[in-house]
């Protein structure tokens, strides 16, 4: 019951519908912005959702691959990237130039 009421992964933004974090690809360092929708791309597993999404940046062609788990609350519990690095919600402006 108290996993519900964690705090968010400080690299991911949740707007309601969507779990939004931006990726840094280990070549180029191209930084991908990544949108993951709650109810049409995360899977239900034991305890919560899971989505894994192959990125490939836009300029660069890099590829990575991010796999999010999260409790039934949405809050993410384990990030990883293959191929890069997430950045904390704190460095999108400065890093990226956009916002989500």
């Amino acid at each position: 019951m108290f996993g519900l009421f964690r705090r968010q992964d400080p690299r991911f933004r949740d707007d309601g519908s969507a779990l939004w974090c931006h990726v840094r690809t280990s070549r180029n360092g191209e930084v991908i912005k990544v949108r993951l929708a709650k109810a049409s791309e995360m899977s239900t597993v034991a305890g919560g959702y899971y989505v894994r999404k192959q990125l490939t940046g836009s300029k660069t062609l890099d590829h990575a691959t991010l796999e999010v788990h999260t409790n039934r609350g949405h809050k993410v519990t384990q990030a990883t990237v293959d191929g890069g690095e997430l950045l904390p919600v704190s460095e999108w402006d400065r890093d990226s130039g956009a916002r989500s």
